[in-house]
Parts: structure tokens; C-alpha cells; sequence
């Protein structure tokens, strides 16, 4: 799927969050990455072949940083 050079991870690899953005929806809750992985604010993903990822958000409290 992936033009660019070098190319992106592609879906069925562990980083294959680092791949481009082709289209964000922040409103929707979603953005589609070049290798057609559909990746939701929550950390889920859908895989193009319909795999579904559960989201994995960090579960540590301690890491999250609060605005003055």
C-alpha cells in the first residue's frame, strides 16, 4: 500500500503505528494510516484484513501530566 520511501511499517508489524497519516478525523474519533490500518483516539485499531486491536492505553496514573 505504502509509496513513500522508506517505507512505512506495514499493518502486521509491532510499529505499525509509525506509519503515515492519509486522513484524521479528531471529531470522528479516527485516522487512517498509509499501510490501512484504521487507528481510534482510544489506541484501538482496526487491521485491514478486520483484525481488531483492543486499546492499550497506559494504565499508570503516575505518567499523566495535568496544565497548570
Amino acid at each position: 500500500m505504502c509509496q513513500h520511501q522508506p517505507a512505512c511499517p506495514t499493518a502486521d508489524s509491532a510499529d505499525r503505528e509509525a506509519a503515515r497519516l492519509v486522513a484524521h478525523h479528531p471529531e470522528q474519533g479516527w485516522s487512517l494510516l498509509c499501510n490501512g490500518v484504521l487507528l481510534f483516539e482510544d489506541t484501538g485499531e482496526l487491521l485491514p484484513d478486520g483484525q481488531i486491536i483492543a486499546p492499550h492505553r497506559p494504565l499508570s496514573a503516575s505518567k499523566v501530566v495535568t496544565a497548570a
